[in-house]
């Protein structure tokens, strides 16, 4: 196994050229990724002839505040949450505390950065950075119990990333609504996990005015290109597929469990875009799967584990059950 699959997920071209088979002949279940995305409207006016528009990027962060519960002025977007996290740490300058397990870069962004535990007691500013749902493991938390947590961290001074990456799957975890002026509290969220399109590298920051201000002149003036602009605006908008998504999403979860079950695995997580199998023989089964063209996210730090992306379709869940048989 190349050491690239370790890093994150979505080498399909990486993959094809190892173990054979054409890029579109593979079925990607390496990424948490919505695998039947927002129907992007084909009709959509794009002007790429022109600059990125001041008022379209207003009405996007107007848009999609409105969809997390915040006001405008507390919503900045950002080409992906990857790079707000490492502006973040220029602009707050405090060495970073992560989760185990958790997002390669929530240890990465911030140097020097040390492992955190959950609601421990904060004992000097820095920054703590959390996922929830969590990736890869699809921990849920209690949003009551994360605000008790940035209360605590706000009073020493320091303050509390929430990556809200998969939060759409579950709006009622979100701690947005506590975000606000002269609180240490930042929340993440992305578009391209829940809405399918990661290639738009469409995110969101959301937090207190001043610190917003101040990660827009990091941004400079065109932070995201015309179609982000554009579709983003469409897609927040979009209720009617908002919330048949968030309705379809568990159901399709609950048909890769079965058919995990069914092959001695134990699926593990609340995030419905992804189940993490532990305590198998990830190398091997990473191999089988990869020799039959699908390729699942294994990891460095932990060779017993392998986390499965949902698959789109009946069709490709039975891909999935053909190559584990």
């Amino acid at each position: 196994m190349s050491a690239a699959f370790l890093f994150h997920g979505g080498r399909v071209g990486e993959a094809a050229r190892a173990y054979g088979g054409a890029p579109e002949d593979w079925l990607d279940l390496s990424t948490g990724l919505n695998p039947k995305p927002w129907p992007v409207p084909q009709d959509q006016p794009i002007d790429w002839t022109a600059l990125p528009d001041p008022d379209a990027l207003a009405g996007l962060e107007a848009a999609a505040a409105r969809h997390f519960g915040v006001a405008p002025a507390m919503c900045c977007a950002v080409p992906g949450t990857e790079t707000a996290l490492r502006l973040l740490a220029r602009a707050l300058d405090l060495p970073g505390r992560s989760l185990v397990p958790a997002y390669r870069t929530h240890r990465e962004a911030f140097f020097p950065s040390r492992p955190a535990l959950f609601g421990e007691q904060p004992k000097a500013k820095e920054v703590f950075i959390i996922a929830n749902p969590n990736n890869p493991d699809g921990v849920l938390r209690d949003p009551d119990a994360v605000i008790e947590w940035a209360k605590r961290i706000d009073a020493g001074g320091g303050f509390l990333i929430v990556d809200e990456a998969f939060s759409d799957c579950h709006p009622e975890a979100s701690v947005a609504h506590a975000v606000a002026s002269g609180v240490r509290l930042i929340v993440l969220r992305s578009f391209g996990k829940f809405f399918g399109l990661a290639g738009l590298r469409l995110g969101f920051v959301l937090g207190p005015p001043a610190l917003m201000l101040l990660l827009r002149q990091m941004l400079g003036s065109w932070p995201v290109h015309a179609a982000a602009l554009s579709l983003g605006t469409t897609a927040y908008a979009d209720e009617d597929w908002i919330v048949r998504t968030r309705e379809d999403l568990p159901v399709r979860a609950a048909k890769l469990d079965k058919v995990l079950r069914r092959h001695g695995l134990s699926p593990e997580g609340e995030c419905p875009l992804f189940r993490l199998v532990t305590g198998c023989d990830g190398q091997a089964l990473f191999e089988q799967l990869a020799r039959a063209r699908i390729l699942v996210r294994p990891f460095a730090e932990r060779a017993d584990w392998l986390r499965f992306g949902v698959p789109a379709d009946p069709a490709a869940l039975r891909r999935l059950d053909e190559a584990l048989a």
